[in-house]
């Protein structure tokens, strides 16, 4: 029978453990499974909370601490625990899993022959309240993803998997040992931006991984309070546009001031559209503001590219 882990990576947020190895404990699996915890070195009592919560019934918990800070070496370190398992599945700290959660993951590795499954992350608002301003197409960046109701094959990143859920079938990482979280689109901390996971999205699409959409395999992911501004999702779309300026686009053989012309009218074609909303209607405001600021980013970030 397939073994089976399921692990998340903690930061600072010892209030949540409860709840979350609690739900992962009631969760039903055709294969035994255990759990792991990876601190990342938290400084409030993430520690003495894990603690007491391994010396409680039900699947084993098993902690290590990743002194290097950031989600990427964190997930990393999950990888590298779990080399000799057969499958394993990731949620994050701030989530919950629905009934059935675990049960898809397995199916979807064990009986489908799929390399890399994902599901549905929902939002959970409370306590806090849902903002008035904040319109469905916004709040997809806190996370939410919902790829309809029926399971599919992923052929590209144009419905992705993220990895607060998600299950690698971990032959395939044996196989591929250069196959890790990249640590360029690393987030510390409380930071905002990453992007390590569509990173690990794309580079297993270029292995030719079998990657699988479960709807079944439901999580819950709760928001933390401080996200819910505009400044948030303006700072979310100017560092994914700073990583994608220094990270991913080619270097341009025609730029002015080392900045290709493009990005430069494509700018400013969004500095005037955002101009021309604040003067006349706020409809789209917001998210006309964080195509400027993902535009300024990608200048900033190839700046920052042509300098190393």
């Amino acid at each position: 029978m397939p073994t089976l882990t399921v692990a998340f990576c903690t930061f600072k947020r010892a209030d949540r453990l409860d709840k979350l190895v609690g739900a992962l404990r009631a969760q039903s699996c055709p294969a035994p499974f255990d759990i792991l915890a990876v601190n990342n070195d938290s400084p409030d009592d993430t520690l003495e909370v894990l603690a007491r919560l391994q010396r409680e019934p039900g699947a084993p918990l098993r902690i290590v601490t990743e002194t290097a800070p950031g989600i990427v070496p964190a997930r990393n370190r999950a990888l590298a625990e779990t080399l000799g398992r057969d499958i394993l599945v990731f949620i994050d700290d701030d989530e919950l899993p629905q009934a059935g959660f675990l049960a898809a993951a397995y199916d979807a590795i064990a009986n489908e022959g799929t390399h890399c499954a994902g599901g549905r992350i929902e939002i959970d608002f409370s306590p806090c309240r849902r903002p008035g301003w904040l319109d469905d197409e916004v709040a997809g960046f806190l996370g939410r993803l919902d790829h309809g109701a029926k399971p599919f094959w992923i052929a590209d990143d144009t419905t992705p998997v993220w990895s607060g859920n998600t299950a690698y079938a971990m032959p395939f990482f044996r196989d591929h040992p250069e196959l890790r979280f990249d640590a360029r689109f690393n987030r510390t901390g409380e930071g905002v931006g990453g992007g390590e996971d569509a990173m690990m999205l794309r580079a297993l699409l270029d292995l030719g991984a079998r990657i699988r959409y479960r709807p079944d395999m439901a999580v819950w992911h709760g928001v933390d309070p401080w996200k819910l501004t505009p400044r948030y999702f303006l700072q979310l779309h100017y560092r994914a546009g700073l990583r994608h300026g220094q990270f991913r686009l080619p270097a341009f053989p025609h730029t002015v001031f080392g900045i290709p012309p493009f990005l430069l009218r494509q700018f400013l074609r969004h500095c005037l559209t955002t101009l021309k909303l604040l003067l006349s209607s706020k409809s789209r405001l917001l998210r006309q503001g964080m195509n400027t600021t993902h535009a300024l980013g990608l200048i900033v970030g190839y700046q920052r590219r042509s300098q190393t």
